[in-house]
């Protein structure tokens, strides 16, 4: 998403279950299959001295967890529905200190990216519980960790379990290790800093 603007950003990659080694200016808090900006972890970030600012990115935009991933110490929040140059333009104003919540105006969202399952034709929100899936969570941990009812998280569940072809939890969860959805331990890439 950012590769268009290398002058601009140097990427470093960090699996989201380890800490910050480094000094960053940002850190882009991805929600995918990771808790929501409501939980420790945005808090844990934001206290990190090696971090300049803290976003959350995600697809909910609910107006209740926006305010929490703030309270935590988020330093903005952005949609996963903006266009790469408005998410580009979102960082460098977090970063900047100006702190805003960055969602689409009509108009204006972006194509969906990419995610695991895509090409099997699973929603980004199926994708997303399946991933909880695999990492073994419950019904109950997935519908708390994705601020979603348990008939939804069930309902999710059952059409992911159709678009796959698989009839129970454990084929699901291999499944989900065979295409990627495991969660990575170690994902560093060095960057540089400017």
């Amino acid at each position: 998403m950012l590769d268009a603007y290398p002058e601009r950003f140097a990427v470093v990659e960090l699996d989201a279950n380890l800490q910050v080694s480094n000094p960053v200016d940002i850190a882009l808090y991805d929600t995918f299959a990771n808790p929501q900006g409501d939980r420790d972890q945005v808090r844990e970030l934001a206290a990190n001295p090696l971090v300049g600012s803290v976003a959350v990115y995600s697809w909910n935009i609910d107006d209740d967890l926006v305010a929490a991933a703030l309270a935590n110490g988020a330093d903005g929040y952005i949609s996963k529905g903006l266009p790469a140059a408005d998410i580009a333009a979102a960082l460098e104003a977090i970063h900047g200190g100006s702190g805003h919540v960055y969602v689409p105006s009509s108009g204006s969202v972006a194509a969906a990216g990419d995610w695991p399952g895509r090409e099997e034709g699973l929603s980004q929100r199926e994708a997303e519980i399946l991933a909880l899936i695999t990492q073994g969570l419950s019904n109950e941990a997935i519908a708390e960790r994705a601020h979603l009812s348990i008939n939804s998280v069930k309902t999710y569940i059952r059409s992911c379990y159709r678009r796959i072809g698989v009839a129970s939890r454990i084929h699901a969860v291999l499944w989900g290790i065979e295409h990627g959805f495991r969660p990575d331990r170690v994902r560093i890439e060095p960057g540089r800093r400017d």
